[in-house]
């Protein structure tokens, strides 16, 4: 029988080294479907060479704009430059800021549901992943719908760069954003970055101006890109029990029952050391839960 050559036996072997790196490589990227799929989160797999994927939420949050009480001129802004978004006029990026559990990441959610019918799209990104905001940006780009990409509770401690990428994406690249993408973004802070009072040292004084030191400007340039800053304020004593109340009628107490959980509701708050949407919410499970027990 004829014997291989030493050239077919070292083709061999390669074909054979390639097909076991072959398996070890990730699976093809599925773009999701997005007639179906109304938001995704962005991840980027571990390793050297991961990549970012889009992976569909399969069960978005069911909360509405009519659940949000409290915070109407918020809600009215941010509705407004959506629609407009959503109908091809111009719109702006959205920084909401302020108090912690206020509404914020609620209203963007709600936001999603209210327009998801008029091709509405949010996509999730962390705040370790905003490297990845203009990769997203060009496998989106070219879309029908419309896409809100989403940065929660987003914030940067000293010496972090990721910054850079989001200040690119919203108005500091030569390739100009499409205009099917905005962002929007919560954060407790209202410049995102932490100030120091050393900082202020920096600051000048010209004919009578002041100028901010450069620590100072760069911090305000990356706030300054969102075109849309939509401030939110801790809630008074009404406020909140107006919360606790729709909460409460929405898992189907009376209004006399309601009036009778009222104290239980302050004393809720003044363990928590806050009257905020979130607190209020979670007093409403919490009352609800153990009335069933009860039952």
């Amino acid at each position: 029988m004829p014997t291989s050559s030493p050239l077919e036996n070292l083709l061999a072997r390669a074909e054979s080294v390639l097909t076991r790196f072959e398996a070890l490589l990730p699976a093809p990227q599925q773009e999701p479907d997005w007639s179906l799929v109304f938001a995704c989160r962005w991840r980027r797999l571990k390793g050297p060479a991961g990549r970012g994927q889009l992976l569909p939420v399969r069960q978005v949050h069911p909360i509405r704009l009519a659940d949000l009480t409290g915070i109407d001129d918020q809600k009215q802004r941010i509705t407004a430059n959506t629609r407009q978004f959503v109908a091809g006029k111009p719109a702006n990026n959205v920084l909401l800021t302020g108090s912690r559990g206020s509404g914020k990441s609620s209203l963007v959610k709600a936001l999603l549901n209210e327009f998801c019918g008029q091709g509405l799209r949010l996509i999730e990104v962390d705040k370790d992943e905003l490297t990845d905001l203009a990769e997203i940006v060009d496998r989106i780009a070219g879309r029908p719908e419309k896409f809100i990409l989403f940065c929660d509770d987003l914030s940067f401690e000293a010496g972090e760069h990721a910054y850079k990428a989001l200040k690119s994406v919203l108005d500091g690249s030569v390739a100009a954003p499409p205009e099917t993408v905005l962002i929007y973004a919560t954060s407790n802070r209202r410049h995102l970055m932490p100030e120091f009072f050393s900082e202020n040292l920096e600051t000048t004084r010209e004919d009578g101006e002041i100028h901010p030191g450069e620590a100072i400007e760069e911090k305000i340039s990356l706030s300054e890109r969102f075109g849309l800053w939509i401030s939110f304020y801790p809630f008074d004593q009404d406020g909140y029990l107006e919360i606790v109340a729709h909460w409460m009628q929405s898992f189907g107490f009376s209004r006399q029952e309601i009036a009778a959980a009222r104290g239980e509701a302050l004393n809720w708050a003044l363990g928590r050391g806050s009257r905020s949407g979130r607190v209020a919410w979670q007093f409403a499970r919490d009352y609800a839960g153990r009335a069933a027990e009860k039952k």
